[in-house]
């Protein structure tokens, strides 16, 4: 099994999966992609205007060649080869909001927030691996045991696929 945890910075992606790996009997190998690409150096430039790393996806897949029973969580999970993704959305108001506390710019929050209104990642889950494969989780109202329950819902084939069911078009207007 390889899951993909994936969804716009600030949908809960680092605390859910951090929950999930504590839990007794969860046995899937739990990669931060961010901390790989960080400590590895898998990254191909720095993009000043976003002041970001720009991941190395071809040398992150082939890092995580061979590897089963892993979950792969970052907002770029969904570009690497994987049996399920998980797609953490969260309101764009809230999003914004989260990633203004956690010391994000304006400009920068507000852009993840209108990506997540566009469902940009969900778009972009659904090309890549197929409407069967994509789990759509709303994370909003939810606490973080909540989402590792959704998450360990889709690993053990409890919870059916799902995607487009999460509407914030609203937001852009």
């Amino acid at each position: 099994m390889r899951l993909a945890v994936t969804g716009t910075p600030g949908t809960g992606k680092t605390t859910a999966t951090g929950e999930l790996e504590s839990r007794p009997g969860f046995d899937l190998e739990v990669v931060h992609l961010n901390e790989l690409v960080e400590d590895d150096g898998l990254y191909t430039e720095i993009d000043p205007e976003r002041d970001s790393k720009v991941a190395d996806l071809e040398a992150l897949d082939e890092r995580l060649a061979g590897r089963e029973d892993v979950l792969i969580e970052s907002h770029l999970a969904h570009h690497l080869a994987a049996d399920r993704v998980a797609v953490l959305r969260c309101a764009p108001e809230a999003l914004e909001a989260r990633l203004l506390e956690r010391g994000a710019s304006e400009p920068k929050a507000r852009e993840n927030a209108e990506s997540e209104a566009l469902d940009v990642i969900l778009a972009e889950a659904v090309e890549g691996h197929g409407l069967e494969s994509v789990y759509e989780i709303d994370t909003t109202d939810l606490e973080p045991e909540a989402v590792a329950d959704a998450l360990e819902a889709v690993v053990t084939g409890e919870r059916e696929p799902a995607a487009g069911e999460v509407d914030f078009v609203g937001y852009l207007r």
